[in-house]
């Protein structure tokens, strides 16, 4: 079987892989990239028959280990086609590697639209949705819930369709993955037709907005917050559907706002910072005294996503909606009485209830709490500060962003948690598509 498999020979120099945030990094003894779904088959075939493990990665956008491998990695970023877009029952059918920003983009092209969206839109659909990514609204789920269909490479190379109506056992598992139920060659996607945001952004006291949370939340299609611990000052930002006609920001504003303050602006404090810590507090009075409004009509996908230019690392937790401010109040005192200077802007959203096993949204709408730290600065700390205090509301953290739980401590969090271990036994019971992370947080299979 001589040439099945490209593994580097001895004294080869090994493939080198690191995600976006650069707090990842690994070296597979070789790096796919398979232009084709038949190419991907072959791959995971010969995978299979030689016994080795393979992980796929879209973007790199997860700061877990989670695409991790020291064997085959698979990088689904040529497999980036649309298939298909029906505009009469607004749905598309891509490949599993485009990145949600073009996806977005075709969506326009054709008068269609996601119904809900994160902040950045950097990572591949497949990611996403493999690690349960969200957005904000609590009248929608996240980016998983608006799957219809999916196409998967099992570990016997067979290609396998999931949707409601064939093959529901896998279906139910496979939207939030974690890729070990194969690797997803093509999702099939509910859509809407395009639509309008009202964005209404303005500071508001922390007191105020922890009392109105619920009712925010409810009040408005999208709401979320920003807020740096320590501080009594939050960037609230409401967006609300509209047949409005688009009524963007001035070009100077947006310029100023998006790209200077949040990004050039934000990055050299953060550079600055990390070299003296000192400025932390000063730099920390500048973000406060700069927030200002902003009032625009735009295109849902400009106002749910922004651009990012300065790299973080990012811990987010899933908790009951109602338990949002308690758990906010808890973190800045935990905050304060450590004496930690913080810098980057805790960020709250909210999405509705879902019945996917592994979901953090899965049986209760949810609040997401999510707390982060500029690349290059020590993190953990921090992130175990705020994670001793999600224990203690049975947090459940996103599967691609920073945690420290195991399969011990995450089994009794997901009431459908054997549901999952029972399927993820019957379609990879040798183990092919597991890593460390993978056995850390979901354990052996078995």
């Amino acid at each position: 079987m001589a040439g099945l498999l490209r593994l580097r020979l001895p004294g080869q120099a090994a493939a080198s892989w690191r995600n976006w945030a650069g707090n990842q990094h690994c070296s597979p003894a070789v790096i796919e990239r398979p232009l084709t779904e038949a190419h991907l088959q072959d791959i995971v075939k010969k995978a299979a028959l030689s016994g080795h493990k393979i992980r796929a990665v879209g973007s790199g956008h997860s700061f877990t280990a989670i695409a991790c491998t020291d064997e085959i990695l698979v990088s689904l970023e040529h497999l980036n086609m649309v298939r298909h877009i029906d505009t009469a029952n607004n749905v598309i059918t891509v490949q599993a590697g485009i990145e949600l920003g073009h996806l977005n983009n075709r969506l326009a092209k054709a008068g269609l639209a996601m119904t809900n969206l994160g902040d950045i839109v950097y990572q591949s659909l497949a990611g996403a949705v493999s690690t349960g990514t969200h957005g904000t609204g609590v009248g929608f789920t996240g980016i998983a819930g608006q799957i219809l269909g999916l196409r998967l490479v099992t570990s016997t190379g067979e290609i396998v369709d999931c949707s409601p109506d064939e093959n529901p056992e896998l279906f139910r598992v496979a939207r939030v993955g974690l890729g070990v139920f194969g690797i997803i060659s093509e999702i099939r996607l509910g859509v809407e037709p395009a639509f309008n945001l009202h964005a209404v952004e303005a500071p508001r006291p922390l007191a105020e907005v922890l009392d109105n949370w619920l009712d925010d939340v409810a009040d408005n299609d999208h709401y979320e917050f920003f807020w740096i611990p320590g501080s009594d000052a939050v960037m609230t930002k409401r967006n609300r559907r509209t047949i409005d006609a688009v009524n963007r920001q001035p070009k100077v504003k947006h310029f100023v706002d998006k790209i200077v303050a949040e990004n050039i602006g934000f990055g050299a404090m953060a550079k600055l910072a990390s070299l003296k810590p000192s400025l932390i507090p000063k730099f920390r009075k500048m973000l406060i005294d700069s927030i200002g409004e902003a009032d625009f009509t735009d295109e849902s996908h400009r106002v749910f996503a922004s651009p990012r230019w300065v790299k973080f690392v990012e811990m987010e937790y899933s908790v009951a909606l109602e338990d949002v401010p308690e758990i906010l109040r808890r973190i800045d005192d935990a905050v304060r009485d450590a004496g930690l200077d913080l810098l980057f802007p805790v960020e709250v959203r909210a999405a509705a209830g879902d019945d996917i096993p592994l979901s953090t949204a899965f049986g209760r709408a949810s609040g997401y709490i999510a707390v982060h730290r500029v690349k290059g600065i020590e993190y953990r700390p921090y992130f175990e500060l705020v994670e001793a205090i999600m224990d203690e509301f049975d947090g459940r953290p996103h599967w691609g962003k920073i945690h420290f739980q195991t399969a011990a401590t995450l089994a009794g969090r997901y009431p459908e948690w054997d549901i999952f271990q029972q399927a993820r036994a019957k379609y990879d019971p040798a183990a092919m598509f597991s890593n460390d992370y993978v056995d850390r947080v979901l354990g052996t299979v078995g």
